[in-house]
């Protein structure tokens, strides 16, 4: 079995698609089957493009038994809706390319969140008469709202709307890796048994159990610093904890890594830090694994956060306690695991309060973080995420041939 992934967002890219995209790619070709990504230059969220990529149409790598097609993007930093939508509609003409190096394709698993790659994935179905699956790993016109990007019932987001509805005529499945975003699926009229249920998996080769020993308490964080975090809540928690034997570090880069920082200055914070660099999934696992607790600080969306980010597979499969700050899916993970603690959006002062339990009482944090690597190991390593879904692929592809 041959399948073509369509992903604008890639490693070393950052992101929970990148990771999502990666894991089931790993995971398919390690078990048996031939993958080929289509893929755009490293972009996200930085815009900036790496030299050996510079004034190339595309190029083609083979790295971890798979083949990666890369191809032309701009450089343009992930900010604001024109930005964006500049990227998303240079890929949907770039990835195109790889009509001209692929063949033979049994599927097309179309793996961002974004809608827009649906067009180049219809295309590639139309070429090679095959299936088309649609991964959805973000409600990306709900999250746009939330976020306050676009007005829902206003008219680009009816439009967005339309088209979104429109798209999903021509798609033969679809893979949410939550089970919260089955209700809105089936919303823009996907029949309930197209919908299969992947989760986001985890290198466990990459992202190992570690344990750590300092004289500093540290609480991690390692991401895109996105308006979709809340770190003014983490600023402010540490703010109450300044004077402790407690460090928070704060890694990635992002749109509001400068707003982060002003913060910090603002409050003349000795005990945060940020470290604004994109690094590989090993020095990522490097990064965490050095760290006592591990933080997820999504904002207040004012409703349950319907997804489960990808970030707290690798938190649980590195043993750590995690603090997760959010309502909805992702903090329920983290509960029915025993993996964590969970702190209300936006609440400062019990995220403070959840650090200092913590640090105060360290059997407790390693039964968290021994019972979060366990629920891995059973259920979300990238061979069991590649198993899954080779079976969906393979009843996909029977469903539509019959």
């Amino acid at each position: 079995m041959k399948i073509l992934v369509l992903a604008q967002y890639y490693p070393p890219d950052l992101g929970g698609s990148t990771t999502r995209a990666y894991n089931v790619a790993r995971g398919l070709a390690e078990n048996g089957v031939d993958v080929t990504v289509v893929t755009a230059f490293p972009h996200y969220p930085h815009g900036k493009i790496p030299e050996e990529y510079r004034w190339k149409p595309f190029t083609r790598e083979y790295c971890d038994g798979l083949d990666v097609i890369r191809t032309f993007m701009v450089p343009l930093e992930s900010k604001g809706v024109l930005f964006r939508m500049l990227t998303f509609v240079t890929f949907i003409f770039s990835s195109l390319i790889g009509l001209l190096l692929v063949d033979g394709v049994d599927v097309v698993w179309a793996a961002n969140k974004d809608i827009f790659v649906l067009l180049p994935g219809l295309i590639y179905k139309t070429r090679f008469k095959c299936p088309l699956i649609f991964n959805v790993d973000d409600l990306s016109l709900k999250t746009a709202s939330n976020l306050e990007v676009m007005k829902e019932g206003g008219f680009f987001y009816r439009l967005a709307e339309f088209f979104t509805s429109f798209f999903y005529r021509f798609v033969d499945a679809v893979t949410p890796i939550s089970p919260g975003y089955f209700d809105s699926i089936l919303r823009f009229g996907v029949a309930p048994e197209d919908i299969y249920l992947v989760r986001s998996g985890v290198n466990l080769d990459v992202f190992e159990e570690k344990r750590v020993s300092g004289t500093v308490f540290r609480v991690a964080y390692s991401g895109s610093f996105s308006i979709a975090y809340d770190f003014e809540q983490v600023v402010r928690a540490a703010e109450i904890l300044s004077g402790c034997d407690i460090e928070f570090i704060l890694q990635g880069k992002g749109e509001t890594a400068e707003g982060i920082k002003h913060l910090i200055r603002e409050r003349c914070l000795s005990n945060v830090r940020v470290r604004g660099c994109i690094l590989s999934r090993e020095e990522v696992a490097d990064f965490l694994g050095a760290a006592d607790v591990l933080l997820l600080p999504l904002r207040d969306f004012g409703v349950p956060y319907l997804g489960i980010s990808s970030k707290l597979y690798e938190y649980q499969a590195l043993g750590k306690p995690i603090i997760c700050c959010s309502y909805g899916c992702s903090a329920e993970l983290v509960r029915d695991t025993g993996s964590g603690l969970i702190v209300s959006p936006g609440d400062h002062e019990g995220l403070a309060e959840a650090v200092r339990f913590l640090h105060d009482n360290p059997l407790e944090a390693e039964r968290m973080g021994r019972a979060g690597r366990i629920y891995v190991e059973k259920h979300v390593g990238v061979e069991s995420i590649g198993v899954e879904m080779k079976h969906v692929l393979e009843q996909v592809i029977a469903e539509v041939a019959a």
